[in-house]
Parts: structure tokens; C-alpha cells; sequence
């Protein structure tokens, strides 16, 4: 007999929020992560207002209001010093705190609720018997095995592009460089978002005095290889809306490096196997609503194992993708425009202007992307 019903690979937001909603029911649970916990995370480390409202409904991460700093809305600005806020609407916020704290948070809620965690087990690949995923092996030489396997193991997902269910797209092929300051400012209770015409740079304060920089840009095959510190600190001197903001501050952590962004996830689902998480598709963060597909797409593989597991695997992957279009295609849409957006130097140019023009619009759109409603 299994010692587990459900094993899930990796221990970020969808690992730990799958594995809480299945303990919770019921279910026998392990979670096996390489790293060990509490670890750092590259983001930027806001949790927007729609995923709050989902973990208030789930009843996890209970210190989020008082461990984050609260986010009031967002700061966008374009080419020309186009610059435009927008609020969200009275009584609603985001929380804006370290990945490795949120992360903890989560996995705490997952343990509390009896799921087993085993942290430093790198998964290998999936265990495949008649076309169906019975578990994993581990580098270590043995298998795990289970009634369903929950690859939440992020972008780089081993058991995902194992099977050939994940790709990185050919376009767009962006990275991702963060960082920390010490900035010497008052920190803002606003997002930023500073798109140009061949970079995006997300800001954000966080705890501790430091304020998150992450530069977002187009890197290829071919180019030179990519000094994040010397990316980073060239793209703020040479920004005329931030230069005079970072030129005394003090960069406090090593910068780290994430890419390339996109993950297309497609191919003929297995039996016995559930993606979650970045694993199971990873759209450029543009938006900030990154870690609401992360959890409440968890929510929803949650729902689905518990489904293979009371009647089998007839029609779980159809209904699940069903439920995934109907949460997420929308915001899906949403995203690859604004992602098109910034690709385009003429249609950053046009929409500058219409900023500058109808910041109503903008504003709309703000309130939109952090998932207010």
C-alpha cells in the first residue's frame, strides 16, 4: 500500500496550497522540495488584492496583514515621463512582503494541516507504467509512489518538460534580473511599473527598509551573456524618471538571475499526473498577478485530485482545464496584450500618449490587472 495519496514536487505557492486543501480534506499528502525552507525567491514580491481575498477565503497565510506592508494601488509611467496612479477602491489593498517569508507562510499552513514535507529530495522524472504516472524517482536512486502526482515544481518544471508537456516559447524570450536597495526615499505604498520601449522595471517596497528592483528584458541566443549588477545599475542611471531616485542608494543583495519567463505548456495530459503552479504555464509577471494564478490554480488542481482519487481518472484533465478557461482566460487575454504592448516600441509610443491623454483608462486597467473585483 502507498504510504501517500497524493505526492507533490515542490514546495512554492501551488505545492503548499494544493497540499493544505487536500490534508484538509483528507488526503495523504507528501511534499517533496529541492531546496530547504525558509528559502529566497526571485519576484516582486507583492501579493496583489485578488490573491488576498483568496487566502482570506482559504484561511492561509494568517500573518500576511500583519507581516506585509500594505499596497495601495499602482504606479505606472512610459516614455516621455508619461506617469499615472492608480488606486484600488476603498478598503482593498495588496500586501507587499519577501517571497521567502509568503513561501514559509504557506508551506507552514500545509504542514499544520498533516501534509509530510521532505525538503533537499531533487525529483529526477516521473515513474511511467501503461501510459500513467505512478510517482517519482529521486536522484538518489529510489521511487515514490503515489495515487497522484502534483508537479508544482516551477518554470523549470523536471517532470513537466520531462514529458514533453512544457516548452519555452520562441517569443518572447525575456529575463528577469532583481535586486534589493537600500533606498534612502520614503518607501511608497504604490507598486511601480516602468515599461519602455525594450525593458520593464517592477519597484516595490518591502519590509526591513529595502525596496525591490527587478528589470525585465529581451535576452536571445546569441547575445552577450548578462551582468545583471552592471544591467541593473546602467538601465536606473540611464532612466530619466528614476536616475536622481537610486543614484544614493545602496544595492544590499546580490542580484539574481531568472529565464527565460514564458512556459507554454501543451501535449496530451497524463493520468496520475496534475500540473500546478508555473509548471503548468508561465506568462512574462507584467501584470503582478502571478502568484493568483499560482494559488487559486492550485485550488482548482486541488479539486481535481480529489476527484481522480474518489472516482478515477475519467474526464479529470477536461474538467480541469474547463475550470482553469473559465477562471483565467480573461486575465490570460489581458496579459498577452500588455505583454504585445511592451514588445511594440510604436504601441508603448500610442499608449503613452493615450495615458497622458485618458488616464482614466490606465487607471481601469490598474485596478483590473490587481484583480479587484
Amino acid at each position: 500500500m502507498r504510504d501517500q495519496d497524493v505526492l507533490i514536487v515542490g514546495a512554492g505557492p501551488a505545492g503548499s496550497v494544493a497540499a493544505t486543501i487536500l490534508a484538509r480534506a483528507g488526503a495523504r499528502v507528501r511534499i517533496l522540495d529541492r531546496a530547504t525552507f525558509p528559502r529566497d525567491k526571485l519576484c516582486g514580491d507583492t501579493v496583489n488584492p485578488g490573491t488576498v481575498a483568496i487566502l482570506k477565503r482559504l484561511r492561509l497565510a494568517a500573518s500576511l496583514d500583519t507581516c506585509g506592508l500594505p499596497i495601495e494601488g499602482m504606479r505606472v509611467s512610459g516614455e516621455n515621463g508619461v506617469v499615472v496612479e492608480g488606486h484600488y477602491p476603498d478598503g482593498i489593498h495588496g500586501r507587499a512582503l519577501l517571497r521567502r517569508h509568503f513561501d514559509w507562510m504557506l508551506l507552514q499552513d500545509a504542514i499544520a494541516s498533516g501534509a509530510q514535507f521532505e525538503p533537499g529530495v531533487p525529483v529526477r522524472s516521473a515513474v511511467v507504467s501503461d501510459g500513467q504516472v505512478k510517482g517519482v524517482a529521486l536522484d538518489r536512486g529510489c521511487e515514490l509512489r503515489a495515487d497522484v502526482t502534483i508537479a508544482a515544481d516551477g518554470r523549470r518544471s523536471a517532470l513537466a518538460f520531462g514529458l514533453g508537456l512544457a516548452a519555452h516559447p520562441a517569443r518572447p524570450r525575456r529575463w528577469a534580473m532583481g535586486t534589493y536597495f537600500e533606498e534612502p526615499m520614503h518607501p511608497s505604498t504604490l507598486g511601480e511599473m516602468h515599461v519602455r520601449r525594450d525593458h520593464y522595471i517592477g519597484v516595490a517596497p518591502v519590509p526591513g527598509g529595502l525596496t525591490n528592483v527587478c528589470l525585465v528584458r529581451e535576452w536571445r541566443t546569441g547575445d552577450a551573456p548578462i551582468d545583471p549588477r552592471a544591467a541593473i545599475v546602467d538601465t536606473l542611471a540611464s532612466d530619466a524618471l528614476l536616475r536622481e531616485r537610486f543614484s544614493g542608494a545602496r544595492m544590499a543583495t546580490t542580484p539574481v538571475v531568472l529565464g527565460p519567463l514564458a512556459v507554454d505548456v501543451g501535449g496530451t495530459p497524463l493520468d496520475g499526473l496534475l500540473l500546478a503552479g508555473d509548471a503548468a504555464g508561465f506568462i512574462d509577471p507584467m501584470t503582478g498577478d502571478g502568484l493568483r494564478f499560482a494559488i487559486r490554480g492550485a485550488e482548482l488542481t486541488a479539486v481535481a485530485a480529489l476527484d481522480a482519487l474518489a472516482h478515477g481518472w475519467d474526464g479529470v484533465h477536461a474538467r480541469l482545464a474547463q475550470a482553469r478557461r473559465r477562471e483565467f482566460s480573461a486575465k490570460w487575454r489581458f496579459n498577452r496584450t500588455v505583454r504585445s504592448l511592451v514588445a511594440s516600441p510604436s504601441a508603448v509610443a500610442i499608449a503613452a500618449a493615450g495615458a497622458r491623454f485618458a488616464p482614466s483608462v490606465l487607471r481601469h486597467a490598474m485596478v483590473y490587472a490587481g484583480d479587484c473585483a
